[in-house]
């Protein structure tokens, strides 16, 4: 497995953010991590990332325990996007991927600032401050953000949220797109059940830090007796007992 995690846990004083969670994630997958506000999806990904260190448990990746390695190292095969993360809002977007390209030491940077902006389409504003942007042209840049190092492994904390079906689907089928033609294995944590069906290869329901279920859409739906993700995403939110 090129990411595992074991038993991992996060208390903050007396509150059990993450409880045990145990998964795994196969290199070049699309893995959905889902559940209501609160359940830890974002302690996890923080957790993933290093940004938190766990009270308890291993996250390894490719083998190697990224809690007895050099952070650099790690962070730089990873990235991280979303729309509640603000970039600085007083450097222009072409500032601020250069800054973001040169914190991971990105060569040929100017080019690779020019071919992700086209692929992006955010050519036309790339010498506009960043506060000035709409949320779909800030979502654009985010994902361009997290993409200029041509990370191993892509966290996308809701990366269409608050975008209209139009952006959202562009989005969508450059997320689809990318992973065509890159070696990256992504984790999404979305409240679009919609989206999960699409891009992800299977998922992990959280619910009070706990792992509650996990498996592909289809079989998830099919154990629970429902007709869609999002039928069976409220069967399990709504549920007083933890399945």
């Amino acid at each position: 497995m090129f990411i595992q995690v074991k038993n991992l846990t996060k208390k903050f004083k007396n509150h059990v953010a993450v409880n045990g969670i145990n998964f795994n994630i196969e290199k070049n997958k699309t893995i959905g991590l889902l559940g209501a506000n609160g359940c830890g999806k974002t302690t996890s990904i923080g957790m993933l990332l290093g940004l938190i260190k766990p009270s308890s448990g291993e996250i390894l990746i490719d083998n190697i325990d990224i809690e007895k390695v050099d952070r650099v190292e790690v962070l730089n095969r990873m990235n991280f996007a979303s729309p509640y993360v603000e970039l600085p809002k007083k450097l222009t977007v072409r500032q601020n991927l250069e800054v973001y390209g040169r914190l991971y030491g990105v060569k040929n940077l100017k080019d690779k600032i020019y071919n992700i902006s086209k692929d992006l389409d955010i050519l036309n504003f790339l010498d506009k401050k960043t506060g000035e942007l709409s949320s779909g042209q800030r979502n654009r840049v985010t994902l361009a953000k997290s993409l200029i190092n041509n990370p191993e492994i892509l966290f996308l904390d809701e990366p269409t949220a608050s975008l209209d079906p139009d952006i959202g689907d562009y989005v969508r089928s450059y997320i689809e797109k990318y992973k065509l033609v890159n070696e990256i294995t992504i984790l999404l944590a979305s409240h679009n059940m919609t989206e999960v069906e699409r891009l992800c290869d299977s998922i992990i329901m959280m619910k009070k830090g706990k792992i509650i279920d996990s498996g592909t859409c289809s079989e998830i739906i099919k154990r629970h007796g429902r007709q869609n993700l999002e039928e069976t995403f409220l069967k399990l939110a709504r549920s007083r007992d933890e399945i």
